[in-house]
């Protein structure tokens, strides 16, 4: 299972890739969201640099993507919106955050605006 792979991988702290940010993302650990366990991250609040917004991706919506990422060798922002609409409806960076933990555990890199692919480099964790 991809998430539990995440976890055994990526430590809290770990900056998440993201295509376009200009101030770090971080992974804050395993908690909960839309009623399943899920991996938190923080991301910076414009408004007021020292509290940081927390925006989680669930299990199974990590599940499903990699499911997808498997299958067709790519993730889209459109097949995300489409498909894991809760956490669409959460937020766009939930799609960049999805990709981004790919990245760190070498199974997929940022390819084109929206779009992820399939590397096929994946570590054991």
């Amino acid at each position: 299972m991809v998430f539990d792979r995440i976890v055994a991988a990526v430590l809290p702290g770990t900056t998440i890739p993201k295509p376009h940010a200009t101030k770090p993302v971080q992974l804050q650990g395993i908690g909960q969201r839309r009623g399943e366990d899920a991996l938190i991250y923080s991301i910076p609040n414009h408004s007021d640099p020292s509290q940081p917004y927390q925006k989680g991706v669930t299990r199974s919506e990590l599940e499903q993507a990699y499911c997808e990422l498997r299958r067709s060798k790519s993730i889209s922002r459109a097949w995300f919106n489409r498909e894991l609409q809760a956490a669409a409806a959460e937020g766009g960076c939930n799609f960049t955050t999805i990709g981004g933990l790919f990245q760190l555990i070498g199974a997929a890199r940022y390819s084109s605006i929206g779009r992820y692919e399939w590397t096929n480099q994946e570590s054991n964790g």
